[in-house]
This record gives C-alpha cells, structure tokens and sequence, in this order.
C-alpha cells in the first residue's frame, strides 16, 4: 500500500494520546497524589494532540466538507465507528479538563469521568484496529497482533510520555510508577510488532500471478503494469520505494520506537534521571512514525498482481 502520511500522523499521535490519557486514568482511580496543575496540564495536552491528529485525519480527505458523512455507515463500518469514538473521546477528555476548573465537580472526575476515558479509549483502540484488522483480503493486516500492537504502542507511547512530563512537573509518586511501566510495556510492545513483522515476513499469499490468470507455469513473470501511465491504482496501493529503502525504515522504527525508548526508561529509572525521558519521547515519535509508514507500505493489495513494479 502506499502509506498516507496523514494517517500515519493521526495513528501515532492519537495513540500516544490514549496511553496518556489511559495513564493518568488509572493514576487518579489507584489513588495517586496528584497536583490538579498536573491533571489538568496532560489532560490540554492530550486534548492538543488529539485535535492534531484529528485534523491531520481531514487531509487524506478529498472533500473534508463532507467528512460527516463518514459516520452513516456505522452499522457496517469500522471507520464510521472511529469517526464516532473519536471525537467522543475527546469529549471525555475536554469534559475532564472542564471539570478540574471547578472545584466542586472533584468527585465526577475522581469517580466518572477517568472511568469514562478508560471505556472510550479501549473503543477508540479497537475501532481503529478492527479499519485495517478487518480487511481479509490484506493478509498482513488481518490477524490478531494488529489489534494488540495499536494497544501496546499506544499504551508504550503514553507513557513515555507520561514519565516525560511527571519528571519535569517534579511528580514523584507518579514517575515511581510509570518508569518501570513504561520500560516493561515498550518491551511487550516490541515482542508483538516483531512476531508481527515475522509472521508477515513468512506470509505465502493466496492470490498470485498464477491463481490470477490460470497460468500454473512457475516461472510466469509480469512484464508490464497493464497500462501504459500512471493511475489510481498505481498511485494508491504501492508505495514505490525500494526493498532497501523499507529495510532501512523498518530498522529505524524498531530501533528508534522501541529499543531506544526501552533502554532510555530503564536507565532513568535505575539512575533517578530527568535528560532521558524527553529524549525517550523524541526518539520514539520519530521511531513509531517510521514504524506506522511501514505497516502501511508493507502490506499488499491484491490488486498489485495487475498494477505493481516492472519486473
């Protein structure tokens, strides 16, 4: 596929955006001593970062004025049920954040609204998944780890963060807790993404060029798109690049979105150390970025049998 780099944007920021929220949710409902500056600062970040990836979302649009009508087919469509979780969510958060400046809705947002933010990111993490989990004829895409790696990113993700932001706002009993969780968690995250990687790696597709023309020759060969100019269907299912340009980008995503934050946290956590926690969070934005364009790119639509690379 040829990876938009919108969605690519809104998948990972929006993510990272859950595990923060997710983080703080389970913080508050554990008991935690918390500053309400504190809440209240991850909570307008959160909302900031959802409102980035939603808008980034509006640019893979070619009418965005009618991007309401994605929610109709919610019967049916997992998209359409993204477009609905979504800005629920970010209503959870807003409503949160809200209520924080209002000293007397503390217990709705100790008792309901982290409750609340929990049960919705979980819809929001499912519903995105289950867009791409769902496509049976992308055989990369349809099977389990896709919807355990849109979790565990997002939750690795978040707290790394979390733990960024809780060292610099001097929040002890919170980094405590987060540090270790955040190293533990980005290396479940990275144990998934490579079975992942390996199971698609070993993938023998069921369409091939002999199942698509009848031809059961082994050494049938494609020597042409089946058009003589670029089109659609050149454009939008394959990305284009070389197999060591994708090598190149799927070290960087491993490298960078989980081994590097992996061992940053752990040194953080086993030092005392602030420095590595805002370099973990660099890191891995531009690791999982990298990583997200390759879950794109690596997956391939059946259609390529017709429209793919001159052999």
């Amino acid at each position: 596929m040829n990876p938009a780099y919108s969605v690519v944007v809104f998948t990972t920021i929006a993510g990272a955006a859950q595990g923060l929220v997710v983080t703080l949710a389970l913080a508050m409902l554990a008991g935690m001593p918390l500053s309400a500056g504190f809440v209240g600062a991850v909570l307008l970040l959160a909302f900031v970062m959802l409102l980035i990836g939603l808008g980034s979302s509006f640019l893979h649009l070619g009418r965005p004025e009618r991007a309401w009508r994605a929610a109709l087919m919610w019967r049916t469509s997992w998209l359409s049920r993204e477009v609905i979780v979504l800005p629920a969510f970010i209503a959870v958060v807003a409503a949160w954040w809200l209520a924080l400046q209002r000293g007397d809705m503390a217990a709705a947002v100790t008792a309901v609204l982290p409750v609340a933010a929990l049960v919705v990111a979980a819809a929001l993490w499912y519903c995105t998944a289950m867009i791409y989990a769902c496509l049976r004829f992308i055989e990369e895409w349809a099977h389990g780890y896709t919807l355990v790696n849109f979790v565990l990113i997002g939750l690795s993700s978040g707290l790394v963060l979390a733990s960024a932001l809780a060292a610099g706002f001097g929040e002890t009993a919170l980094l405590h807790a987060t540090a270790p969780s955040a190293f533990v968690v980005t290396l479940v995250a990275l144990l998934t993404r490579t079975l992942a990687l390996r199971r698609n790696a070993a993938l023998r597709h069921r369409s091939t060029l002999q199942s698509a023309t009848g031809i059961r020759t082994p050494q049938l060969v494609q020597k042409s798109m089946g058009m003589s100019a670029g089109a659609f269907n050149t454009r939008e299912f394959f990305h284009g690049r070389s197999d060591g340009t994708l090598r190149q980008v799927k070290a960087l995503g491993i490298g960078l979105g989980f081994i590097a934050p992996a061992l940053l946290s752990l040194w953080a956590a086993l030092s005392g150390g602030t420095w590595p926690w805002p370099v973990a969070v660099a890191l891995q934005i531009v690791g999982l970025l990298a990583d997200r364009w390759f879950f794109f790119a690596q997956a391939r639509h059946p259609q390529n049998l017709y429209y793919q690379r001159v052999s």
